[in-house]
This record gives C-alpha cells, sequence and structure tokens, in this order.
C-alpha cells in the first residue's frame, strides 16, 4: 500500500517575488471511525466490540482529563500527547498575562512504532 500525493504550487510566505515551487501534498484515501477501529481492534484480540468500543471511549475521556490537568500523556510506543501553547511576548515578566496566550494545540509526538512506519512509506502520485 502507498500514501497518495498530488502536487501543489506555493508560493514563498516571505518572499511574493520569488518564483513558486511544486510540492508533494499528501491526500487521505478515506477516514477511519472509531467504531470501525474498534472492529478492526476486535477481529485482533479475544474482547467482543462492545467491550472494545467501551475502552477506546473510556480512553478518549482520560485523555481530555489529563491534558486539561497539563500532564504529558504517553501511550508506550505508540507515542505522547501534549498541550502547546503559544502567543504574544512581553517585555517583563510582570507586564505578561494569560490573555496573551493566542494558539492551543495538541502536540503528538510519534513513538518508536509510528517513526519506523513513517521510515517505511511508500508514495504513489495521484
Amino acid at each position: 500500500m502507498a500514501v497518495n500525493y498530488v502536487l501543489t504550487e506555493k508560493g514563498h510566505p516571505g518572499n511574493p517575488d520569488a518564483p513558486k515551487k511544486w510540492y508533494a501534498t499528501a491526500k487521505g484515501s478515506g477516514v477511519v471511525s472509531l467504531k470501525a477501529l474498534g472492529k478492526a481492534i476486535t477481529q485482533r484480540s479475544t474482547v467482543n466490540h462492545a467491550d472494545t468500543l467501551a475502552v477506546l471511549e473510556g480512553l478518549t475521556q482520560v485523555l481530555i482529563e489529563q491534558l486539561s490537568e497539563g500532564k504529558i500523556v504517553r501511550f508506550g510506543d505508540f507515542g505522547s500527547f501534549q498541550i502547546s501553547i503559544g502567543g504574544e511576548g512581553a517585555e517583563t515578566v510582570e507586564k505578561y498575562n494569560q490573555s496573551m496566550i493566542k494558539t492551543k494545540k495538541i502536540a503528538f509526538r510519534p513513538g518508536v512504532d509510528l517513526k519506523e512506519m513513517l521510515n517505511n512509506l511508500k508514495f504513489e502520485k495521484l
């Protein structure tokens, strides 16, 4: 199997007069729902589909709770999740306040297995 990509012409954001270049952009080949993931996991395990879905739903809720508390959530070789923030700077520590935080993201850092998968990807132009 391969990851599909298309070519997209893009300019340089810092230099609008620079010539445009062509870049590969990955294209999704579909969406997999939580229910479908549950079925796939059930086929590889000894538990039933309802139990698998219950664990996945529980995992989602616990991930939200732990990230909301500022914790890094590690999923073994799968990877880790962490809150990342960014925003405006202040001239001094005293002048900084939390309203200067403008962006909030969930950062995912892939683990060993996912990094290995990335290293072994095959690509196919659409």
